[in-house]
C-alpha cells in the first residue's frame, strides 16, 4: 500500500490512542501460562496480538473474543502441548517469549514466513541463556529457522547478556517460575531497554510470581513452587504509539489531547519531557496529553534513547523542524528491530532533504524550522516505526510524501492514518 501525506495546516481535536502492545502481550502471554480462565480487556488491535494468540493456541490456550472485545483465555498452564512447528510471523518479542516457554517440549521448530525481517533479528544471546537450562538447539547462526530440543530444565545459576534486547530477560523471567527449579539469572554487558524489564516484573507481580530483584535489574532470583494465577486485566493506552500522534501534534499548528496515557511504567512516556525541552507546549495530567503545537521555536538537545527506545523515531521526526542539532544517543538497540533502525530511516531522510549522521549508537540531526520540498517517494522499510517517522515528517513537507509499503502500520497501529485524519491531516491510498 502506498500513501500520500498531504502537508497539514493544523491538527485540532480528541483522540484515543491505541492500547498498549507492550502490556497487551504480556497479558495475554502470562494468562496462557496460567491455570484457569483469565480476561484482557480493551486489547491492543495489532499484528503482534494475533500471532501471539495464533502461537498460544498452537501450544494449547483456548481464547475467545468477546462482544466487548476483550479476550477470554483458558491457559496452558505448566503444560504447553507440543505443536512441533511454531511461525510468530513478523513480532519479535512474541518470537523470543516463546523461545523460552517452548524450552519446556522435547522439540519444537520455529520458522517465520518474514526472512527478510524477523528472519534476520539475532537470538543467540537467548538460546545460549536457554543451552544453560540444559536446551539443545541448532539455529541459522541464533537466527531462524531454529529447533529446539528441551524437556526437564535445571535451576541454578545462568547468565544472559542485555547488550542487544531486553525481551530475552523477560523470556527467561516468564520461563523461571515454569520449571519447578528456583533459579537466579546474572545479566552481562548492561541491559538495554530497562523499562520493559519493569513492565514484565509488574506484570509478573500482578499474576503471583514472586522476583526479587536488584536495584539495578542485572540480578534476579526466582523461588520454585510458584504458578501463575488468572486474573482480569485492563490495558492501559499505549504510550509508543501516542507518541507519535503527539509528535506529529508538536510539528503543526495544533490543540490535540489524548486521554488514556497514564503514569505506568512505559518508558516512552519520557518523551513528553523530551519534547518540553526542545520547545513544545505540552502537559501531561489527569491522564490526558494536550499538546499545543506551532512547528516553530523548535530547539536542539540530547537525549538518552535507550529510556525511551520506541519514541525515538517519532522525536526524530520533531527534531527535523528544529533550529539546531538534536543527538540522541544510547540508541544501538534500534538496529535490531524489523529493520536497522538508524541507517535505514536516516537514508529516507536524506532524500528528504533532512541533514542527519549517525554513528553505530547515536542519530544526530540537524533540523530544518521551514520543512522540506517533499514530492517524492520513501521507503517503510517494512516497519510501522519507520511509517510514523516519515508521516511526521510528511505532514511538513510543501508537496507532501509518498510513502511505500504502508500497510506495515497494522503491526502496532493499524487506525494510524485514520486517527490523525480525525484531527485534520489528510492522505490518500494510491493503489
Amino acid at each position: 500500500m502506498k500513501i500520500f501525506v498531504h502537508p497539514a495546516e493544523r491538527l485540532s481535536g480528541t483522540v484515543f490512542p491505541p492500547s498498549s502492545k507492550n502490556y497487551t502481550t504480556r497479558y495475554i502471554f502470562v494468562s496462557c501460562l496460567a491455570e484457569g480462565e483469565s480476561v484482557v480487556k480493551y486489547p491492543a488491535e495489532s499484528d503482534d496480538t494475533s500471532s501471539l494468540i495464533e502461537c498460544c493456541e498452537a501450544l494449547g490456550a483456548k481464547i475467545r473474543r468477546q462482544e466487548d472485545g476483550s479476550f477470554l483465555i483458558c491457559g496452558f498452564g505448566r503444560r504447553p502441548q507440543n505443536p512441533e512447528v511454531l511461525n510468530p510471523h513478523n513480532a519479535g518479542a512474541v518470537l523470543r517469549f516463546l523461545l523460552g516457554v517452548a524450552s519446556l517440549l522435547p522439540e519444537v521448530k520455529f520458522i517465520t514466513d518474514h526472512p527478510e525481517s524477523l528472519g534476520k533479528r539475532p537470538n543467540k544471546d537467548l538460546l545460549d541463556a536457554l543451552a544453560q537450562l540444559g536446551v539443545r538447539f541448532i539455529s541459522n547462526e541464533g537466527k531462524l529457522p531454529t529447533t529446539l530440543y528441551g524437556g526437564d530444565l535445571k535451576g541454578g545459576e545462568i547468565t544472559v547478556s542485555g547488550a542487544t534486547s531486553s525481551q530475552y530477560l523477560s523470556s527467561l523471567l516468564f520461563l523461571a517460575p515454569l520449571i519447578n527449579k528456583q533459579l537466579k539469572i546474572k545479566v552481562t554487558d548492561n541491559l538495554k531497554s530497562k523499562p520493559l524489564i519493569r513492565i514484565t516484573l509488574e506484570v509478573l507481580r500482578e499474576t503471583g510470581i514472586s522476583v526479587f530483584a536488584k536495584d539495578d535489574l542485572l540480578e534476579f532470583v526466582i523461588p520454585a513452587g510458584q504458578n501463575y494465577k488468572p486474573r482480569i486485566w485492563e490495558v492501559n493506552g499505549d504510550w509508543p504509539g501516542a507518541m507519535a500522534i503527539i509528535s506529529a501534534a508538536a510539528v503543526t499548528n495544533s490543540d490535540v489531547k489524548i486521554p488514556r496515557l497514564f503514569c505506568d511504567e512505559q518508558g516512552e512516556r519520557e518523551g513528553i519531557e523530551v519534547l518540553r525541552k526542545m520547545g513544545v507546549e505540552i502537559n501531561h495530567s489527569q491522564n490526558i496529553v494536550t499538546v499545543n503545537g506551532s512547528g516553530k521555536l523548535l530547539s536542539g538537545g540530547e537525549f538518552d534513547g535507550d529510556l525511551f527506545t520506541d519514541a525515538v523515531l517519532p522525536l526524530v521526526g520533531v527534531a527535523c523542524f528544529a533550529d539546531g542539532e538534536n543527538h540522541f544517543y544510547n540508541v544501538e538497540n534500534l538496529r535490531f528491530k524489523e529493520c536497522d533502525r538508524i541507517t535505514q530511516p536516516l537514508r529516507e531522510l536524506r532524500k528528504i532533504g533532512v541533514r542527519c549522521s549517525e554513528t553505530q549508537s547515536e542519530i544526530r540531526i540537524a533540523g530544518n524550522p521551514d520543512g522540506y520540498e517533499g514530492g517524492i517517494e520513501v521507503e517503510a522499510h517494512n516497519d510501522h516505526r519507520v511509517i510514523m517517522l516519515l508521516t511526521i515528517v510528511g505532514l511538513r513537507c510543501k508537496k507532501g510524501l509518498i510513502i511505500n509499503n504502508a500497510h506495515h502500520i497494522s503491526k502496532s497501529f493499524p487506525h494510524f492514518f485514520e486517527t490523525l485524519a480525525q484531527l485534520g491531516a489528510r492522505f490518500k491510498e494510491i493503489k
